[in-house]
């Protein structure tokens, strides 16, 4: 699926308190199937005396959105499913979320257990930092040593990210720009409004764009 969506631009966490069970949400931005797993994996170990550790995350991998939830051991559908419903509606992705519940002694029931963990998740969301993530490329570049620093000037009027420069016979940049940005740097290039020694697409990725 090819698609912009949202992320958050760094970890955060919340809590609320529900007739004396509190909920932590942990709300952190990653890139892959793996990262999102292994911090739930830490999350579980560093929360271990809770009775839930609760989860859901969206991440985007080769253009596809792959999506996962866990009740762990809640009544099944009133905590990962409702929170993976959220990240969904809002548009959010490369993301994972684990709820965590110190159980209070007073039971919530199902509808009481399905809004206790989506308003945990939803606090998480609204004292968040946001970018939007679009399908982009990055590129390396060759260029003269005398033209870094033009070529910087023209990386920063079309919003194109220079990630990485490295120095040698000549200067390596590496870039990152929005897909529709690259026939642009293309046709400046065979036109030599920028001068390059060198240009070359190394893969597809999702990158930020300010919103």
């Amino acid at each position: 699926m090819k698609m912009d969506f949202l992320t958050i631009s760094e970890a955060i966490q919340t809590e609320i308190v529900e007739k004396k069970s509190k909920f932590i949400a942990n709300l952190f931005p990653v890139e892959s199937v793996e990262e999102a797993e292994k911090f739930i994996r830490e999350t579980k170990k560093k929360y271990h005396d809770a009775r839930h550790n609760c989860t859901a995350y969206r991440v985007m991998e080769d253009s596809q959105i792959i999506e996962k939830s866990s009740d762990d051991g809640e009544p099944s559908g009133t905590a990962g499913a409702p929170m993976l419903h959220i990240l969904q509606k809002n548009h959010l992705g490369n993301l994972v979320v684990v709820v965590t519940r110190y159980f209070g002694g007073i039971l919530l029931g199902t509808g009481g257990l399905v809004r206790a963990y989506s308003d945990s998740l939803s606090k998480a969301i609204q004292e968040s930092h946001f970018v939007k993530k679009c399908q982009g490329i990055e590129m390396l570049i060759q260029i003269e040593y005398s033209e870094l620093n033009p070529f910087k000037y023209y990386c920063k009027k079309n919003g194109i990210l220079l990630t990485n420069v490295e120095y040698g016979e000549f200067i390596t940049c590496k870039i990152e720009l929005e897909m529709d940005k690259k026939e642009i740097l293309l046709k400046d290039f065979e036109t030599k409004s920028i001068i390059l020694k060198n240009i070359k697409e190394i893969a597809k990725k999702y990158i930020a764009k300010s919103i």
